[in-house]
């Protein structure tokens, strides 16, 4: 009985494993098309427009939409076509968005080129499901083992994408970007095959049914956890999208940097927003996530302090980090702290809504970055951060307090 059990143990491990390295590889391609569009498509946008410059960031609320549709859409897609069929969808947008986009500049049609960052977007909502595809096709003891595996991936992705940008803008010269654009779409096909191989184990009949009576939306929304949760999780994404959409043209067109400084600086920030997860969740379990949104939030304020001291190089870079690392740490702090306000079988609908508030509002501050920057200059973007986080500092502070009163 042992040895057969072991037996089909190590079976589901090793299946496990090569589904685990499949979806590696698949988001290693394709997590690489978010930070080549973060790169150079407000840079793209700006050299598309005429006087009225203030736009130049709209391509990026189109990407960020796009997230947000993709979420959604990804979820529908793997009900009815299966989570491997899914990914291939996304990874076909993804290709079509990009050669959109080459197209786009080639005829520097601005509105086009929103819609195929929207596009771009779309694939990326898919993307982000990846994880969760990882842990779900893993037994219990490898879970944390495969989405450290995603989360690595996540790091080659963000060094590939802006590589891209750099060897690839002036390729199709004298159009600049269309060739970084179309050098992704073999790559995003390429992601296709991979994802061909997958075999990975049906979802059905793993929901159960609730213990616990499930409450109404709003009773959930209006608690003191939830709000905190939420604001946080909103303000740190908001912060740094807002920061992170506006850089490459502060240092561009602002102060006279090359687009590669530009593109290494936005690599360097993707690659300090994923390369602390490995232990955030370490963190977490020992000093809860309060604590740990608290510090995001503290790295987000020296962030702004290292922007506002200079406009060398360094102050660029090393604000980005900041940005990067303080991003990672609010926000899964504060998704810890909103995934503990509610039921599991609460779970879809008070999801659905943080996602819907969340989305909106990043696309919002990404269409805010170029209408700021243009109007007020990077110093002024800078100073939006401190509002933002002394509020949310304040609303965890006070649900630290709530949560030392509470018995045991």
């Amino acid at each position: 009985m042992d040895g057969t059990s072991n037996a089909g143990l190590d079976g589901q491990l090793a299946t496990a494993k090569r589904n685990v390295s499949l979806l590696a590889v698949a988001q290693a391609i394709l997590g690489a098309a978010p930070p080549l569009a973060f790169s150079v498509g407000g840079l793209a946008g700006f050299q598309m427009l005429g006087a009225d410059k203030s736009l130049s960031t709209a391509p990026l609320t189109g990407f960020n939409v796009g997230i947000a549709l993709g979420a959604v859409g990804v979820a529908a897609a793997s009900r009815l076509l299966g989570r491997r069929e899914s990914f291939m969808i996304g990874a076909l947008l993804g290709a079509t968005g990009s050669a959109l986009a080459a197209f786009a500049l080639v005829q520097s049609n601005f509105w086009l080129f929103v819609v195929a960052l929207a596009l771009m977007g779309l694939s990326a909502g898919f993307t982000q499901k990846i994880r969760f595809a990882a842990a779900d096709a893993s037994p219990s003891f490898y879970k944390g083992k495969a989405i450290s595996w995603i989360l690595a991936a996540g790091i080659v992705s963000a060094i590939v994408g802006p590589q891209i940008a750099i060897w690839l803008k002036d390729s199709l010269a004298p159009v600049t970007f269309a060739g970084a654009f179309l050098g992704l779409v073999p790559l995003l096909l390429a992601a296709i095959g991979v994802l061909f191989f997958l075999k990975l184990p049906s979802l059905a009949g793993k929901v159960s049914a609730a213990s616990e009576p499930t409450r109404p939306l709003r009773e959930i929304v209006m608690t003191q956890r939830f709000m905190t949760g939420m604001v946080c999780g909103i303000g740190s994404y908001a912060l740094m999208t807002f920061m992170m959409t506006g850089a490459p043209l502060a240092m561009v067109i602002g102060c006279g940097f090359s687009s590669d400084l530009a593109a290494l600086g936005i690599q360097w920030h993707v690659i300090a927003m994923f390369a602390p997860s490995f232990f955030t969740g370490m963190l977490i379990s020992r000093y809860g996530p309060e604590k740990i949104v608290a510090a995001g939030l503290l790295i987000l304020m020296s962030c702004a302090v290292v922007a506002h001291w200079g406009i060398e190089l360094w102050n660029f870079w090393g604000a980005l980090v900041l940005l990067g690392i303080g991003w990672n740490f609010g926000f899964i702090g504060a998704t810890a702290i909103v995934a503990s306000s509610y039921r599991p079988a609460e779970a879809d609908k008070v999801q659905g809504f943080h996602d819907i508030i969340l989305f909106s509002t990043v696309a919002l501050s990404s269409f805010s970055s170029g209408k700021v920057f243009t109007a007020f200059g990077w110093s002024v973007m800078n100073l939006v951060i401190w509002p933002v986080t002394i509020l949310c500092l304040v609303l965890v502070l006070l649900q630290m307090r709530v949560a030392s009163r509470k018995p045991g």
